[in-house]
């Protein structure tokens, strides 16, 4: 039918936190996150990685339904979501929740009060998340909860975050934030937190927390939108290219015109969340929502099974499932694993199936309902068909005119009441292994096993009358029937050397393509997969007659323990040891984070957040693919310049110098000049008049290379050896060896000759991206809003692109969203080009990198292959170690010299007797690498204990007695930190070692790991306790302390708050020094403190936020403008005090004024050379999981002890600590930041770059700080937080080493071998197909063909 007039809507109405907006034009290709960025005041969602697979741009959605009169709210990815298609919806974002003028809801004051905020860029989400959670718990029929709490139950609670990223906090504090929500807490299993203190009653805590009244809740859906939703208007399709039909008719004309039209690009969408995946190029003309059809948005249910319309979310889909029997409970179970919750609530089960159809998408939906016999009903013109998933899946590609109406899902419990009555019993199992055991990553294999299983009447066995075996996702085109396997298991009765044939089979038949990675792993999956499905009715468990359930085996395999990530909690209570230190309050204290309650409500600014200025561009680079040509020209798609391109800019529109970044050891050019030199090199930059405009073009656009007679680019270590191309280290930045090699490798009982590791890159997957604002301003100067860690580097290196002196430039940075070391050196070029191309065209110019730019240039870690060879005694004892390090520094110097001290330093943590190194930078045709957290010191603590693991296992020790004879005696750390070991007292390793072993039962959870590893043939876990010494360097740091007229006091300095809590300890230095005045009134004196934004011009010398140490120095730089402020303020004060007794802070400084007295003060603090360098201590033990079918590594516990010594604010420290070490897991773990053969990075966001997660931290994480105040040379006997806890990170990957160790040992007895083989090299990160290559990729063959000999 053709709609009237009357029933279409003019305009696009919708609501954000309550507030009306009509909207009467916009491109149909504008999403809700494009819309409430550039056009609403809320900027609370921010845009991190533009696919739906971080959280960061997560708001609430509320749908009112005017027939059931109810709403319905849920979460979405605003990145994704498509504006037009919220037409009639509310919006909620987290400033809708509260902000600073109507008071903050309590989701914002947890967030600040358990420390659960850093950088801030993820919180907004992540708050949004956790709000929609409660709403819908209070929808559920359960019972009232007591007050302050909500409905919500811990599991859920934990779970609310699962999709959400964030890389500063370890998660931790932020599960806390959920938990204490939830009605069924234990109080006590809440973790360190500003409202209350260690051994307050569980009433106090509960009357601490911020009240949540959940019966107030705000509302989501305003009144006067009900109105327009009762209309179900439709919009005006002519106006914004977006058509509705509301039938498959009116859809078919739809598609029909458009086929016959004029070459139109048409999207047909649902919840447009395949964009994620398939990236768009270039926008379309007409989209065609298909949501209004209600042929295909119905869920019905008969006698033969349930129809589920197209359209219908997975998250509906879900619902509608869990309702039903235990197939479709356990699909359900499956599909909650696919993408996060806040995909699935706008994710289309059609739009899956046909991706996987059409693209081939390794879906998990297609293989679980391949398994169960589905049925697809499509449409193609008049004619309708049913057909199977199978044949669905195998038929050629979709054409555009075909329409997948429904699925049909049978009902197995029907037919097994009809087909086999009461002695056929049916199994069905799914099964997935992927980097995350809740999802929000693609598997490597999915399968879904269904098998129909009867006694035998002639022996006591299993029949398997019928079966249904789907395997999917493992590089394929699409999800697969093991027909031969199915056919060869039908009627045969279940024993070993059956199962054994029909996995030998299965290895046939699940081959991936070609150029799939990790292929012989994927195939090993879907052998564990299958013997795991049988397994308990092979092995003796056959004749339980409890093993079943209604017709459903529940029997449990011995993998099933772990049960793929089917957990009932995620994490369970962890500890969190805090020593208070009251000697110099509010110093000391753990206040919460400055400024943390308003990141939460998202009404911190960051770079992107500010108002673009009137004719504001946008600018994107062009980058190089090719590591070493000639660049000919730049070619531009002629439908980019009609889309709003104004310029391109490359090195020939340079003023000044072609620099884009400037350190001490040497210049990069901002862009290529005649020649590229590596991938991933800027050529040029786009500008064009929005975002999204110079995006797209920079990604169409063409560069021609030539290669003619160049020479082969350099692109390994060994190829920068051959042609001797190495950067230079200055000499005052070689590291020293430590005595007589020679000598040492003669005393050695043993030798360990040429032993090789390589370890790769990590990327710094800071929240925010890349980002700067350049705004001309008169008189030739320029201002730039950068988020970066090194303000003053960027002015110089501006100054000297355009050609102007350095005070044209004024370069303000208030917070960045993430720094990690990426946002120093590598934030400089971004700043650089916004400034060239403002200065240029005299416009502002910002740009905000999209993420898949950002993997591809800003370099990373420094990867390196390392020789070891080692001499040791008998008894373990290490004589000499000498090492050769080839390290790729990539193309550009950036601060690579400084890397081959930081790996010595790290490996100095361990008395080597004699330590003598080789190492070389290498410069070769990859991106430049720069500094990431912990540079060089994560590489050289791996090193460190792969030698130590290596002389373990070739002596048969165990590795911990290994560690423990070869820590520094004082005498020896002296020798290898030479006036760094401080005094004997400061060495505080010894003890921490000791305690730790205590605190954490190492040597009882040993002795149970071992009986656990007997009794567990497909678990096998591992402990490891690792020390680390960590050497930093205090650096020199400008204050400023201005105290205002009415006593409030601003404050700048020269560190940048990146999330490390720098502001904080700041102000609380601040507040310390200032109380020496000791007026009255200075009670709450840190409310009268601000710290205010770095800006380049008003203080000079700020340097680099970088290696722990600028927090520290920030304070002790504030501590002596406060001594100097005090020591003028002093004499007034005393002369006040004769005439009135006591004297009042504000009346001080009113009569400060009044005599001009000067109330600011400069200082710049320089360290003391004697006693600039000091070390760090500190020590972790972690106990893990493998899971030896999937190569699965679940992180049971992990305990820390880190001296800090007098904590600043062991709230802030303690959150340095535990999101170092999650950082570190995922460099050990997970983090594959891979290139191709010419070097281009291969990740391009979150789909193919996995960092931890909620479900991937410690289950149990304590960590204990140790307040020492021995070290009265450091600033208030104060130590570094940032850095060094990462290095332990490594306590995992040496955990599961062990647990491999021990799953070889058992391959060996399974092949009847006796020798051990204990030494092997385990590589980093250790992600599942490398550990189950280890545990053996034929295990499951050889542990069948070993109970069969």
């Amino acid at each position: 039918m053709q709609k009237s007039e009357s029933t279409l809507n003019n305009s696009l109405v919708f609501a954000v936190n309550g507030k009306k907006f009509d909207v009467s034009t916009i491109h149909p290709s504008t999403t809700l996150l494009e819309f409430l960025r550039s056009h609403t005041p809320f900027k609370g969602a921010k845009l991190s990685c533009g696919e739906g697979g971080c959280g960061a741009c997560v708001v609430l959605l509320s749908k009112y339904n005017p027939v059931l009169d109810q709403v319905d709210d849920f979460t979405v990815s605003s990145c994704l979501t498509l504006l037009c298609s919220i037409n009639g919806c509310s919006v909620t974002t987290t400033e809708g929740l509260g902000n600073t003028k109507d008071g903050f809801h309590p989701i914002h004051e947890r967030f600040s009060g358990f420390h659960a905020s850093q950088c801030g860029f993820c919180t907004p989400g992540m708050c949004m998340s956790l709000f929609s959670a409660l709403v819908n718990a209070e929808k559920t029929p359960r019972p009232t909860p007591p007050p302050g709490f909500s409905k919500l139950e811990v599991s859920e609670a934990e779970r609310a975050i699962a999709g959400n990223l964030c890389r500063c906090t370890g998660y931790r504090p932020i599960a806390d934030v959920c938990k204490s929500f939830a009605a069924d807490i234990d109080m006590e299993d809440l973790g360190f937190n500003s409202f209350w203190r260690k051994g307050d009653s569980t009433e106090l805590k509960i009357n601490s927390l911020p009240f949540y009244n959940h019966s107030n809740e705000i509302c989501t859906f305003p009144e006067f939108l009900k109105n327009e939703a009762r209309s179900a208007l439709l919009l005006d399709s002519r106006r914004y290219s977006w058509y509705s039909p509301v039938s498959i008719e009116e859809l078919q004309r739809l598609l029909g015109s458009v086929e016959d039209g004029n070459g139109s690009r048409v999207k047909v969408v649902v919840g447009n969340t395949g964009m994620s995946y398939y990236k768009e190029l270039e926008s379309f003309d007409k989209y065609i929502d298909l949501r209004c059809i209600p042929e295909l948005s119905m869920i019905r249910r008969d006698d033969t099974g349930m129809i589920i319309g197209a359209t219908v979310t997975i998250s509906k889909a879900i619902q509608a499932l869990r309702e039903g029997n235990i197939v479709w409970k356990k699909i359900s179970d499956h599909m909650e694993k696919v993408a996060s919750g806040f995909v699935r609530n706008s994710a289309s089960l059609g739009g899956n199936l046909v991706m996987a159809q059409r693209n081939h998408f390794p879906s998990d939906i297609a293989t679980v309902l391949l398994a169960v016999g589905s049925l697809v009903n499509l449409m193609n013109g008049l004619k309708s068909e049913e057909i199977t998933m199978e044949e669905f899946l195998r038929r050629p590609e979709l054409d555009s005119k075909s329409i997948l109406v429904s699925v049909k899902i049978p009902d197995w419990d029907r037919i097994m009441s009809i087909s086999s009555g009461t002695k056929m019993k049916l199994l069905f199992e799914t099964y997935r292994a992927a980097p995350r055991p809740l999802g929000n990553a693609l598997p490597y294999l999915n399968a879904a096993l269904m098998a129909k299983v009867s006694r035998c009447a002639s022996s006591n066995g299993m029949v398997v009358s019928d079966c249904r075996f789907a395997f999917g996702a493992y590089g394929t085109k699409h999800a697969i029937r093991a027909t031969k396997v199915e056919e060869f298991l039908t009627g045969k009765v279940l024993s070993v050397d059956v199962l054994y044939e029909a996995v030998k089979l299965l290895r046939s038949i699940v081959v991936p393509d070609d150029d799939t990675s990790y292929p012989a792993y994927r195939s090993s999956l879907a052998a564990g997969f299958l013997f795991e499905f049988f397994s308990h009715l092979v092995e003796g468990n056959a004749e339980s007659p409890n093993g079943y359930v209604n017709g459903y085996s529940t029997l449990m395999s011995p993998a099933r323990h772990l049960d793929h990530g089917k957990v009932s909690t995620l994490l369970t209570s962890g500890k969190q040891e805090v020593e208070l230190n009251k000697q110099y309050h509010p110093v000391g204290e753990p206040i919460a984070k400055s400024g943390a309650v308003i990141q939460a409500s998202g009404e911190a600014v960051y770079v992107d957040d500010i108002p673009s200025p009137t004719n504001c561009l946008h600018g994107a680079f062009i980058f190089s693919t090719k590591p070493l040509a000639r660049v000919k020209g730049i070619k531009l798609k002629p439908k980019s310049v009609a889309d709003g391109v104004n310029a391109v800019i490359s090195f020939k529109d340079i003023p000044g110098e072609n620099l884009g970044i400037k350190t001490g050891f040497g210049p990069e050019p901002l862009f290529a000049d005649d020649f590229t030199r590596c991938t991933g090199q800027y050529i040029a930059l786009v500008v064009a008049d929005t975002q999204k405009h110079a995006d797209m073009a920079a990604d169409l656009a063409v560069v021609d290379y030539d290669m003619e007679n160049l020479e082969p680019p350099i692109l390994s270590v060994q190829d920068a050896v051959r042609k001797s191309s190495f950067f230079e280290v200055p000499s005052f930045l070689q590291p020293k060896q430590v005595g007589d090699f020679s000598k040492g490798m003669a005393e050695a009982d043993h030798k360990i000759l040429s032993a090789e590791i390589k370890l790769g890159s990590q990327y710094y997957f800071y929240m925010e991206t890349q980002t700067a604002l350049a705004v001309p301003d008169e008189d030739n100067c320029i201002v730039v809003y950068s988020s970066i860690q090194a303000p003053e580097h960027a002015q110089s290196t501006i100054s000297r692109c355009l050609g102007i002196p350095e005070h044209n430039v004024r370069v303000i940075t208030r917070r960045v969203g993430g720094g990690f070391g990426g946002k120093a050196m590598k934030a400089i070029p971004v700043a650089t080009a916004c400034a060239l191309a403002a200065y240029n065209l005299r416009r502002p110019v910002r740009m905000y990198m999209n993420r898949k730019t950002d993997m591809k240039t800003t370099g990373g870690r420094h990867p390196m292959e390392v020789t070891y060879s080692v001499g040791f005694k008998e008894d373990g004892k290490i004589t000499a170690l000498h090492l050769d390090i080839l390290i790729n520094a990539g193309i550009g110097i950036d601060i690579s010299p400084i890397i081959p001290l930081c790996i010595v330093g790290a490996i100095k943590k361990y008395d080597w007797g004699a330590f003598s190194f080789d190492i070389k930078v290498c410069r070769t045709n990859h991106s430049s690498k720069s500094a990431m957290r912990g540079p060089g010191e994560v590489q050289g603590t791996f090193i460190s204990e792969a030698v130590i693991e290596h002389v373990a296992s070739v002596l048969s020790m165990d590795v911990d007695s290994v560690r423990s004879k070869n820590l520094h005696t004082f005498n020896s750390l002296d020798l290898f930190y030479k006036g760094a070991a401080g005094e004997l007292k400061e060495y505080t390793l010894p003890s921490i070692w000791d305690k730790l072993a205590a605190s954490s039962s190492f040597k009882e959870r040993t002795d149970m790991i071992k009986q656990f590893n007997i009794c567990n043939k497909w678990q096998k876990r591992g402990i490891s306790r690792v020390p680390i010494v960590h050497e930093v360097e205090l650096r020199s740091n400008p204050g400023k302390v201005s105290i205002l007229g009415d006593g409030s006091v601003a404050v700048e300095v020269g560190g940048i708050e990146l999330g490390q809590g720098l502001w904080t300890k700041v102000k609380q230095m601040t507040a310390f020094s200032l109380s020496a005045i000791q007026c009255d009134g200075m009670g709450d004196f840190l409310e009268k403190i601000r710290i205010i934004q770095a800006d380049t011009l008003s203080l000079i010398q700020g340097g680099l936020t970088a290696a722990s140490t600028t927090s520290e120095c920030s304070c002790e730089a504030v501590r002596i403008c406060c001594n100097i402020l005090v020591e003028r303020l002093t004499p007034i004060k005393e002369k006040l005090q004769e005439q009135m007794g006591s004297v009042e802070w504000g009346i001080l400084i009113l009569e400060a004024t009044t005599q001009a007295v000067n109330l600011s003060a400069s200082s710049y603090y320089v360290p003391d050379s004697s006693s600039m360098q000091y070390l760090n201590y500190g020590a972790a033990v972690s106990e893990v999981e493998v899971n030896l079918l999937t190569g699965q590594t679940t992180i049971l516990q992990s305990d820390i002890i880190y001296d800090c010594g007098q904590s600043l604010n062991p709230a802030v420290d303690l959150g340095q600590i535990e999101g170092a070490f999650v950082q570190g897991i995922g460099f050990f773990m997970l983090e594959e930041y891979l290139s191709n053969s010419d070097g281009l990075v291969i990740p391009e966001g979150t789909w193919t770059y996995k960092i931890p997660t909620v479900d991937t931290i410690p289950r149990q994480f304590n960590v204990e700080i140790m307040n020492t105040g021995y070290h009265k040379n450091r600033i208030l006997s104060s130590k570094a937080s940032g850095e060094p806890p990462l290095l332990l990170a490594v306590s995992v990957h040496c955990a599961t080493r062990a647990a491999i160790r021990e799953a070889r040992k058992q391959l060996l007895r399974w092949k009847g071998v006796n020798e051990s083989d204990s030494t092997f090299q385990l590589e980093v990160p250790a992600t599942m197909p490398v550990v189950k290559k280890l545990c053996g990729l034929e295990n499951v063959e050889i542990y069948l063909q070993s109970l069969l000999s």
